[in-house]
């Protein structure tokens, strides 16, 4: 088996002069959920890199992938569109701010904000 194929990648690590070190791979912080309440997302309207087809855009979510994604397919089923949930970010098919915005604030997400022109 080739180094570059290894399971065990050490992100950086190749030695340590240390007696005490101990390495600890994939022992990250796990995310802690916020409740809805206290998040601030921001719900944007996105042409870029997408050919002047228009997206709604919502940003600012803090917790875990999951969370996201079950919001994400929550807006992408009421607004009767397709999207993605990814890195922090919800994109919706579509202009659909005014709804977003509404269906966030029902959902408990009350410093939720349309931004942008």
């Amino acid at each position: 088996m080739s180094k570059k194929n290894s399971k065990k990648r050490r992100s950086g690590v190749v030695y340590s002069s240390n007696p005490d070190f101990e390495y600890t791979y994939g022992a990250e912080d796990e995310e802690v959920d916020i409740p809805a309440a206290e998040q601030s997302l921001r719900i944007f309207l996105d042409r870029k890199k997408r050919k002047g087809k228009e997206v709604t855009l919502i940003t600012g979510f803090q917790g875990s992938t999951d969370a996201l994604k079950e919001l994400g397919s929550f807006l992408k089923s009421k607004c009767g569109v397709g999207g993605t949930a990814k890195d922090g970010e919800i994109i919706i098919q579509g202009n659909h701010r005014d709804k977003v915005l509404q269906l966030l604030i029902d959902k408990g997400y009350k410093n939720s904000k349309k931004a942008g022109g």
